[in-house]
């Protein structure tokens, strides 16, 4: 599993989906979590973040900057492309799941989800990553 000392940015247009992500982190033990409303929001926070982001937990549809938009700035960019990304949605077609792995995306959840799920997907992307 990630250190829960990592700092961790959840981002989603709706507060009480980025409230329930964020209550279900500190539950598995993290403590540093900043959260934004869009993906412009979230991408100011990712460049003038100290210490850096550790992990993104980003919903896909949003105003201004979707997720899509925001994972793909991440990885055009050096200082970020490694940052773990994990996709919160409801969009579940396999075309739209292979859009964002494409992007870059580490790993996807289908909302609604539960504690268990997004556990599962955090220790997968941990993983990937070389944990």
């Amino acid at each position: 599993m990630f250190n829960t000392q990592i700092k961790v940015l959840v981002v989603d247009d709706m507060m009480t989906m980025r409230k329930l992500v964020s209550k279900v982190l500190k539950e598995i033990g993290f403590q540093n979590i900043i959260e934004a409303a869009d993906g412009i929001l979230a991408w100011e926070a990712i460049q003038n973040s100290t210490p850096p982001i550790g992990l993104v937990i980003s919903d896909w549809n949003m105003p201004n900057c979707s997720g899509l938009d925001l994972v793909k700035r991440l990885r055009a960019d050096s200082r970020f492309k490694t940052t773990p990304f994990i996709m919160v949605t409801a969009e579940a077609e396999q075309h739209q799941v292979v859009e964002a792995i494409k992007a870059g995306v580490d790993n996807y959840v289908v909302k609604p989800f539960g504690k268990e799920q997004l556990i599962e997907k955090l220790e997968a992307v941990h993983k990937k990553r070389g944990g």
